[in-house]
């Protein structure tokens, strides 16, 4: 049975003031399958095309909280999983953000998020 998620796409802004974003992975929240988690995949060569300066090691340090934030570790071990999906997913203006929150329905929503890493982001 394929049952409603919610996603938004994790992208890097580097530098701000271009406007400039990379895909850089996808975070997935199943109220139903208790499911909340995120897949990145950081294309460094492309991050330095938009960047040379791109701190690298601090946006893959970034990009680790959000997988502690989806795990519950930390700060975020006394919210439920989809605050921690609306925390996740509010406007920012860091080098690290969420696009738009989109809906679909899948019977596994692991497997759904492996497909849309490979769709969006690699």
């Amino acid at each position: 049975m394929r049952v409603p998620y919610e996603y938004a796409v994790i992208q890097a802004v580097p530098r701000i003031e271009r406007g400039e974003v990379l895909n850089v992975g996808v975070v997935l929240y199943c109220q139903r399958r208790d499911f909340l988690a995120a897949r990145t995949d950081l294309r460094e060569d492309v991050l330095r095309a938009l960047d040379p300066r791109a701190d690298v090691p601090a946006i893959r340090a970034a990009l680790d909280s959000w997988d502690a934030t989806c795990t519950g570790a930390g700060a975020a071990a006394d919210i439920s999983q989809g605050e921690r999906f609306r925390w996740l997913v509010a406007p920012r203006s860091t080098v690290l953000r969420a696009g738009p929150v989109h809906m679909g329905l899948a019977a596994d929503p692991s497997e759904e998020l492996d497909r849309l890493v490979t769709l969006l982001v690699s």
